[in-house]
């Protein structure tokens, strides 16, 4: 048996290549740690923030026959909420919605995304409205121009039309006075 019998290493394999795998490990680590700590993972940053609400054109769910465009949502701080009837989360998210408009009179507009009409009527009527209207986005282009990964997502829009916050995923009422409340009584106070 000859001395390099035992050991670990292979021939040609230096010590310090023995190491490469702990690094490679540590650098992991280091990227993923970076990745948790950057705060909400659902406060997704937005090419739109600070920018105007998209142009759009299209039918109110509950009057198919009305057609609205965003300057019908301007006037003061609003809530723009992406549903479907497809989304469990948005089911979740709800009735909170729905505690929001009752308890602080915040006016909430729908967007139903890429939803069947009839279906998301039902929805509404079965759960509650808490939307002032929804608009119908049948083929999801008001949802591509806003940036929407799906739904739910939430858009806090000040009084101009200009989006201050996106959020993704549900609101729940810790969402609500963590994120969304301070900010909308900053823009109430400003206007």
């Amino acid at each position: 048996m000859s001395e390099h019998a035992g050991s670990m290493a292979k021939p040609g394999m230096s010590r310090a290549s023995l190491f490469i795998p702990l690094v490679v490990f540590l650098v992991i680590l280091g990227v993923l740690w970076r990745g948790f700590s950057l705060g909400d993972p659902h406060a997704l940053p937005s090419a739109l923030l600070n920018q105007p609400l998209p142009e759009f054109a299209l039918p109110v769910l509950h009057e198919p026959g009305r057609v609205v465009s965003s300057e019908a949502m301007h006037g003061e701080p609003f809530l723009l909420n992406v549903w479907a009837t497809w989304c469990p989360t948005c089911r979740a998210e709800h009735k909170e919605l729905a505690r929001i408009a009752e308890t602080y009179g915040v006016p909430i507009y729908g967007i139903n995304y890429k939803d069947n009409p009839t279906e998301a009527r039902r929805w509404l009527a079965r759960f509650g409205d808490p939307y002032i209207f929804s608009v119908v986005d049948a083929d999801g282009s008001l949802g591509i121009d806003l940036g929407v990964y799906g739904a739910p997502e939430t858009f806090l829009v000040d009084g101009d039309g200009i989006i201050r916050y996106k959020r993704v995923g549900a609101v729940d009422q810790r969402v609500w006075e963590r994120d969304l409340a301070p900010i909308l009584a900053e823009l109430r106070d400003a206007s």
